[in-house]
């Protein structure tokens, strides 16, 4: 089988065996690129058209409990300048926002224990209540059930938790002793059973990545079928166990993205900002590869730059919600259009492209 039937194959049946599509991710030339794109492409039109979703990023806090060894905000990264955004300046940067176009919110951080339920319940309380029209997103890593049902019924719609490898094994050489894949898959279905639209998603060439692992990424999302799935290159950090290993490849990402576009029609998909961070057209190139979402930045100045995942990362230019003028006019020469919208998961139509 040729890696073209390969993906005629996966673009009919929106699955495929581990062997041939380990063949292929391991494999793959810039035709096979090329062919997997224009099919991404032309499935995400039938869903969304050429609109690009904008999702206004709030850096809630760079504190973290968790020593994940890939990550800039880990907590054994002593020379980390902390900080949290208090509620009050969250509600501020949605205010924003909203003026300048934003219909979803997404309050990101690390595992922060000083913000309890009792901090955040009132906060979406209130971005809920001013803003029905908005969707809120959060991705503040794993809480309890109880904290998770909280935030939901005070008004948040989505969760991000991103798995970063499916692989067990692999899991284990990128986070620190005692974090364990399956727990957050479980985390992940529990979300879910809540009534969250969950998303999810993985690095591109982490240290000790191998086709065998995106195989079992790729077989993850096929599982759990999330509405959302964020995926973007590896960029090291300086303070991080892995600061020597090289980024992730660009063309691998884009392969990967179009893959996912194919297995999950109408998943949100954003083109990521590490993607950007690694080549100056990455956003461009995640969108031509099947991404419809981006996500500026609505942080306050003053902290972008201390929420530092991995080196060189993007917050200010393009990457800003300041400049979304700039980001039209970009999308537009793509031949895509950024449009005003929640921009919410379309479900699946059998018989569709």
């Amino acid at each position: 089988m040729t890696n073209k039937a390969r993906i005629d194959y996966l673009h009919r049946f929106r699955q495929l065996n581990d062997k041939d599509l380990t063949i292929l991710i391991d494999t793959f030339s810039k035709e096979d690129l090329m062919y997997a794109k224009s099919i991404a492409m032309a499935i995400k039109e039938s869903y969304y058209g050429r609109d690009i979703y904008i999702r206004g990023l709030i850096e809630l806090t760079n504190y973290c409990q968790c020593n994940c060894l890939y990550c800039g905000i880990r907590s054994g990264n002593t020379k980390a300048e902390r900080y949290r955004i208090m509620p009050d300046e969250v509600f501020k940067c949605c205010e924003k926002g909203y003026e300048l176009g934003f219909r979803t919110f997404v309050i990101q951080g690390g595992e922060d224990p000083w913000y309890t339920d009792d901090k955040l319940v009132p906060m979406i309380q209130k971005i809920r209540n001013n803003y029905p029209d908005c969707a809120i997103t959060l991705s503040l890593g794993e809480r309890s059930r109880t904290s998770y049902e909280k935030l939901y019924d005070a008004g948040a719609n989505r969760y991000l938790l991103r798995h970063e490898t499916g692989d067990a094994s692999h899991y284990r050489k990128l986070h620190s002793p005692g974090q364990e894949l399956a727990d957050r898959l479980t985390h992940l279905k529990i979300l879910k059973s809540i009534g969250y639209q969950i998303g999810t998603g993985f690095m591109v060439g982490s240290p000790g990545q191998t086709p065998e692992s995106l195989v079992k990424d790729l077989s993850i999302l096929k599982e759990l079928n999330p509405e959302m799935v964020g995926i973007g290159p590896f960029v090291p950090h300086h303070e991080s166990v892995f600061k020597a290993c090289p980024p992730g490849r660009v063309d691998l990402t884009q392969f990967m993205l179009a893959l996912i576009r194919i297995m999950l029609p109408s998943a949100l998909i954003p083109a990521t900002t590490s993607l950007g961070t690694v080549d100056v057209k990455g956003r461009e190139k995640g969108v031509l590869s099947g991404a419809n979402v981006i996500m500026p930045n609505l942080s306050p100045m003053n902290v972008r730059n201390k929420y530092l995942l991995y080196d060189n990362k993007a917050y200010t230019g393009s990457e800003a919600a300041e400049s979304l003028e700039n980001l039209r006019k970009d999308m537009e020469l793509i031949g895509h259009q950024v449009v005003v919208h929640r921009g919410d998961f379309i479900a699946i139509r059998e018989g569709s492209i």
